[in-house]
């Protein structure tokens, strides 16, 4: 035990740090925006009621997702190391030692899991944004082929998006501030771009109608909340120890309740825009005649809405569709490459940090684990993809959340906390955050996910 504290400390005193405010924002906006914004938030809002799920959406996020966010901040940054080892640094006996790898431990599973599936899904964004460029060199064979459902085509992609997000953390924390200073610009830059078109052809309308014109009746529906619950906390990558890694890297005179609120605020504006493209374009294709909605007002194509409706709008466009695809399928690949930064870090930190592996034996092990665990999910894809999908995002980082904040309220000491907090902010005991969340998380967070993670099963 002695020879671990001794290399946990050597590694905390000489691990990286990000260099500036935008660098720090982007990095971890980037971790927290990705296809569960704008992939998984919109197909929501369509499944769930509209604007009622965005109400919802909004009001979890806020009173339960955030705080969460800011406890794995303040870990993350106090412990200056991942979430199974800065948790041990609170602990005051062996039980609770032993409790904190657990939590660890569940979140380093959890961010696995993810991973497993998040690399397949982002693959099929890469194929698709490779599509169009193969149609306009007249490769119309290969394009038709790499939006297959080949498991070939799968696998293939699966494992180039692995290696471009290996070459991104290869050089640690500076890598990722470089890519994510330069990758969520761009995303911003071209979502902000399609939604201007996209509303401005006929059906746009009745899109934003759907989207923002709430039917209040719906808002307190079970699977309604337990979604939007599910969607706050995947979206803000909660759960599987990436914010805590992100928060090591965090210098101690930053103020980190402004540094998560805009983090926060970012992630949620972005899944705003990404349901005001989204949601409008299925109308959109729907004056075009594609069928979108079942008689029950669910979607056609659920979860693979990406896949099948977008696709085919912009085939209808000509030329134009096919430019427009490829922006499109570019931002889905930038949003799906930031987020998986985040994961990879995540376990890639836990395997040094925990074991003494260097970081490029330690990299190479993780991508031969989840690319062999992606193989089994595609090859099993009927019933595997969604199984993993429920279990690491709906059920895996809850639980993870729920036990983190246990740990925070009740074992870790309020005044190391108010410590932690008032580096970077000298007048936060006097701020509402201070006297609100201690107890919030304490409290309402732990048994409000409880309530819902228990009336979801």
């Amino acid at each position: 035990m002695h020879k671990n504290c001794g290399r946990n400390k050597l590694m905390g005193n000489s691990r990286g740090q990000f260099r500036s405010r935008f660098g720090i924002i982007m990095a971890a906006a980037g971790a927290a925006v990705g296809l569960a914004n704008i992939w998984g938030f919109p197909t929501q809002v369509a499944n769930n009621g509209g604007a009622a799920f965005v109400i919802m959406y909004l009001v979890l996020t806020f009173f339960l997702a955030f705080p969460v966010f800011m406890a794995e901040l303040l870990i993350g940054r106090y412990g200056q190391a991942n979430l199974a080892s800065s948790l041990e640094k609170m602990a005051r006996n062996q039980l609770h030692k032993r409790f904190a790898f657990v939590i660890g431990f569940g979140g380093f599973l959890v961010a696995a899991l993810v991973l497993s599936f998040y690399v397949i899904i982002a693959g099929w964004m890469m194929s698709y944004a490779a599509e169009p460029v193969a149609r306009m060199v007249g490769l119309t064979d290969i394009a038709h082929w790499i939006v297959s459902d080949s498991s070939l085509r799968s696998i293939l992609f699966s494992t180039v998006f692995m290696f471009l997000t290996f070459f991104i953390i290869q050089k640690g924390v500076e890598g990722i501030e470089k890519w994510s200073k330069k990758l969520m610009p761009s995303l911003i830059i071209l979502l902000i771009v399609l939604i201007s078109y996209v509303l401005t052809l006929e059906g746009a309308s009745k899109g934003i109608e759907a989207y923002l014109s709430p039917d209040f009746s719906r808002v307190f529906e079970p699977n309604l909340i337990i979604s939007a619950l599910g969607q706050a906390f995947f979206s803000l990558s909660i759960g599987g120890g990436l914010n805590v890694i992100y928060g090591s890297y965090i210098s101690k005179k930053e103020n980190l309740i402004i540094l998560g609120t805009q983090v926060t605020l970012i992630d949620v504006g972005i899944a705003f825009l990404a349901g005001l493209l989204i949601i409008p374009a299925m109308y959109v294709a729907q004056a075009q005649g594609i069928t979108i909605f079942t008689g029950d007002g669910g979607l056609v194509s659920g979860p693979s809405l990406v896949f099948s409706v977008i696709p085919n709008l912009f085939n209808g466009m000509g030329t134009t569709g096919l430019f427009l695809g490829l922006i499109f399928f570019v931002l889905m690949s930038i949003a799906a490459l930031t987020s998986s930064i985040a994961i990879v870090e995540a376990l890639v930190a836990f395997v040094v940090e925990r074991h003494g592996i260097g970081r490029k034996k330690a990299s190479m092990l993780i991508a031969v684990i989840i690319l062999s665990a992606s193989t089994i999910i595609v090859i099993n894809i009927g019933w595997m993809l969604e199984l993993i999908v429920t279990v690491s995002s709906q059920y895996g980082n809850a639980i993870v959340a729920m036990l983190s904040c246990l740990f925070v309220g009740w074992i870790w000491h309020r005044h190391e906390v108010l410590e932690e907090l008032r580096k970077g902010n000298d007048e936060v005991e006097n701020s509402l955050f201070w006297k609100v969340w201690p107890w919030y998380i304490k409290f309402v967070c732990p048994v409000g996910i409880s309530l819902v993670f228990f009336h979801s099963l």
